[in-house]
């Protein structure tokens, strides 16, 4: 029997939202009711499905004041670690699918990037900057073991020499050290691991299919070994949660060879908060209303502020505390520097069959 007739669930196991919120372009919602035609204490196993989406345009532009990049690729649309905090959650509603469990197990891969990347690197017009990866879906998470697609993205940027700046949480990366090494020594790239948690309790309640935080710090020495400059991203710092493990955080990064630190508070925008409140009362529900009451001191009084300045760093006393906190830790640890820009000057478009040969 198919109940799935609203699109809710109790929730379910290795998945971090407990249902799937309505997609706010829908004209038409609906709302489950118990009717008491249907019970199933054991809770069905949700499976993950990709779709492939054939893209015209790989990199995307941006010009937001928070960001240190112009220029972005995503392999992938949706994210099967499935962190219950995740910003970018919203993002599916555009699909028409729901930023709840529909963001975790509906992906989208773009099995055509590299090949539309080397299209656009190889037109007369473009200017080298560095292109982030991993800024909005993780692109080492679980499907790319099969799917390659970020491979084939390096290895586009290698043969271009392009300089190219990563951030995850998967020890897929690894696999790519090959890449990355040779990359790393002619300065054409760097990676940041997020660490939210030192606890694989919490971590696993979290981000239920991102690797425990033992194996990222590994991740962190194995990159730092090849020569790939690391940065330690202890993000989303969340309030009564994990602000504790700040300075630990840091010190393990610091000890597995990170070179450069970062830290970014918990923002909850559009479909997140209700998310995020939810998973909350479930697994937190001793200090789920202490929690959110940090979150709204935060963002001045709502559960999010999205003004430019605002929405990444916080404000209030806890904020300027916590910023304070990780100033001292990221300066005692030698972890505040600036890492050096990411060289443009090698960039390189690769002989393509048809052109036409130097005379010198």
């Amino acid at each position: 029997m198919d109940h799935d007739l609203t699109r809710t669930y109790h929730r379910i196991p290795g998945r971090a939202a407990a249902g799937n919120p309505a997609v706010r372009f829908d004209r038409l919602t609906a709302e489950a009711v118990d009717d008491g035609w249907y019970h199933d204490p054991d809770l069905p196993v949700l499976r993950t499905q990709v779709s492939d989406e054939q893209i015209g345009k790989v990199i995307t532009r941006n010009t937001s004041p928070d960001l240190s990049f112009d220029r972005s690729i995503n392999p992938y649309r949706g994210c099967e670690h499935g962190c219950i905090y995740c910003f970018a959650r919203p993002s599916h509603a555009y699909l028409g699918l729901s930023p709840g469990l529909d963001f975790e197990t509906q992906l989208i891969a773009r099995p055509n990037a590299a090949a539309q990347l080397r299209k656009e690197l190889s037109n007369p017009r473009y200017k080298p900057a560095t292109i982030a990866i991993g800024t909005n879906t993780d692109a080492y998470q679980p499907i790319e073991k099969d799917r390659r697609i970020m491979r084939a993205v390096l290895e586009v940027l290698r043969d271009f020499t392009h300089p190219v700046a990563i951030v995850t949480k998967g020890t897929l990366i690894t696999r790519d050290i090959d890449i990355l090494g040779d990359m790393a020594a002619k300065g054409l790239v760097r990676v940041g691991i997020s660490i939210t948690t030192l606890d694989p309790k919490t971590s696993r309640a979290m981000e239920p299919r991102v690797p425990l935080p033992a194996a990222r710090l590994r991740v962190i020495r194995q990159l730092s070994d090849a020569g790939v400059p690391v940065r330690v991203m202890v993000s989303p710092v969340v309030p009564a949660l994990t602000d504790h493990e700040l300075e630990s955080i840091l010190e393990a990064a610091h000890n597995a060879g990170a070179v450069a630190a970062s830290c970014i508070m918990l923002r909850l925008p559009r479909e997140v908060a209700g998310l995020f409140k939810d998973w909350l009362e479930a697994q937190y529900p001793d200090r789920a209303a202490r929690i959110m009451g940090r979150v709204r001191a935060l963002h001045g009084g709502r559960d999010y502020d999205p003004e430019f300045g605002k929405r990444m760093q916080g404000q209030g006393v806890w904020a300027k505390i916590t910023q304070q906190r990780f100033r001292l830790a990221a300066s005692r640890l030698g972890l505040d520097r600036a890492l050096a820009p990411l060289r443009t000057d090698l960039f390189a478009r690769p002989p393509q069959k048809g052109d036409q040969l130097s005379l010198f």
